[in-house]
């Protein structure tokens, strides 16, 4: 992607946000085999918009984004944040990742992804979070197809919860430890 401009979102950019998170969120389910959690889905949705709407009401302390944004059409193509680790998270990991902070929301637009866009997502926030001296970092995924991804750059995930979504849709929790992990990706184009 030779085209991507990286920065903080804007108050004016919500509207637009949200049609992200909605495309992204129920394409996400829908090639999950997940369509029919029409519930799950709206709850997803509406989670994402109170961590974009705690970035903005906090200017980035809450909750921090970055967002991708393809400069030919000038539209909003991606997005990452980090904030406190979720509730879930605290579930699943028995409390150990307290303190923790949990890189998540990382949404790419269906016809922008495997083209890199994620990548560049996730190695911007790992150097933001680095040079903030942020070293206790972690990320989840209840998504088979997410997970492949996670694997793909972070390794086995630290934890993982059998059928925790239900029977066959488990999951994964990777903890990252950024003194630890070199920042350096594969950045693959397809197209």
């Amino acid at each position: 992607m030779n085209h991507i401009e990286i920065r903080r979102p804007k108050i004016e950019d919500s509207a637009e946000l949200h049609e992200l998170f909605n495309e992204v969120i129920t394409d996400t389910f829908h090639r999950e085999g997940l369509s029919d959690m029409v519930n799950h889905i709206q709850i997803e949705i509406e989670s994402k918009e109170q961590y974009l709407k705690s970035d903005l009401d906090s200017d980035g302390k809450c909750r921090f984004f970055w967002l991708g944004i393809d400069t030919c059409t000038n539209k909003i193509i991606g997005c990452i944040e980090y904030g406190p680790v979720s509730e879930l998270i605290m579930a699943c990991t028995k409390g150990e990742l307290q303190g923790w902070i949990e890189i998540g929301t990382v949404f790419v637009h269906p016809k922008y992804q495997r083209k890199g866009v994620g990548t560049l997502l996730i190695h911007i926030m790992l150097l933001t979070l680095q040079s903030r001296e942020i070293k206790k970092i972690c990320l989840d995924s209840g998504y088979k197809n997410a997970q492949k991804v996670w694997k793909n750059i972070f390794g086995i995930p630290d934890y993982l919860v059998k059928d925790y979504w239900s029977k066959g849709y488990h999951h994964m929790i990777w903890k990252i430890e950024t003194e630890r992990t070199p920042i350096v990706f594969k950045f693959s184009h397809n197209g």
